[in-house]
């Protein structure tokens, strides 16, 4: 009590001078504090509020891009297949069965399905399946330089054996995005290089995507790959926002700008673990030669 407040001075009936002391009761001490408390109570209540508010806003936005995506899915299924049976009327009618015209519109409508099983997988778990990396990469790569400038030559080089876990139409929307951005940035004649490197000791796989194009600044390097950055006048800025979910959240994987030079080009990396374990005692393979698909 001393401590708290000074004694006050009483004269006693002896005629002494005596002192009383005197402190805050428990309740007293606790009403002190009690604004403080309600207010961050308060504020703890409003912050909640906000979070679910926001939670909330945002899922029904997600469940709207979803509905509309499975939409967009079923409606392009219905000309697909009509456009499928054109082909094969076409083919009876006037017996073109080798014809390379229509094998490429054959191409060109399987990329349709390709695309509207995209759609229809968004906002559902993919499934992984087993896939050697060169083979799904070159594939589309023969698919893609024929819709291309020729004065793009496309090259893919590396290890042609490296397997990881891969959703083949979610992971061709990767490759297609990367290589789109390569050949936008290649103004006039130009080299696309794709070479996949298997790291034994992190069980990992590289694929690096290479151009000759006008390069990305440094300061860039991260917001490239934020939604709504661009610099084409056409662009939507979603490309590369969308590769990055695709590889980050559904394959467990990383996508970086590893390099870029202004005027030289760049090279973006993806990182995905392999799905062939090596034993620390194992072998190294022998990579497999380039095959150069210009």
């Amino acid at each position: 009590m001393k401590a708290q407040y000074p004694g006050t001075p009483i004269i006693g009936l002896d005629g002494k001078i005596w002192h009383i002391y005197h402190k805050d009761s428990f309740i007293l001490t606790q009403l002190r504090y009690f604004p403080f408390i309600q207010l961050g109570v308060i504020a703890l209540f409003l912050l909640t509020a906000y979070v679910a508010f926001s939670s909330a806003r945002r899922s029904e936005q997600d469940q709207v891009w979803v509905g509309m995506a499975k939409e967009t899915a079923h409606q392009l299924g219905t000309p697909i297949s009509s456009l499928m049976a054109w082909i094969e009327l076409m083919k009876s009618r006037f017996n073109a069965e080798d014809d390379p015209l229509i094998a490429e519109m054959e191409n060109d409508l399987k990329r349709l399905e390709v695309i509207t099983d995209r759609f229809s997988k968004i906002g559902s778990k993919p499934v992984l399946e087993d896939h050697v990396v060169y083979s799904v990469i070159s594939n589309f790569i023969q698919y893609f330089q024929l819709r291309t400038s020729d004065k793009v030559i496309f090259t893919i080089t590396g290890d042609d054996q490296v397997r990881a876990m891969l959703n083949i139409p979610l992971f061709d929307w990767v490759t297609e995005n990367l290589l789109k951005n390569a050949a936008n940035a290649i103004e006039n004649e130009g080299h696309i290089t794709v070479n996949i490197i298997e790291h034994l000791a992190k069980e990992e796989v590289f694929i690096d995507i290479s151009d000759t194009g006008k390069g990305i600044p440094r300061s860039k390097f991260d917001a490239v790959f934020q939604p709504g950055y661009t610099t084409r006048k056409r662009g939507w800025g979603l490309g590369l926002s969308l590769t990055k979910r695709i590889v980050e959240n559904y394959h467990s994987g990383q996508i970086f700008v590893k390099d870029s030079e202004l005027g030289k080009g760049t090279t973006f990396r993806i990182i995905l673990k392999s799905s062939i374990k090596y034993e620390p005692t194992s072998t190294k393979r022998i990579p497999g030669m380039g095959i150069d698909l210009h």
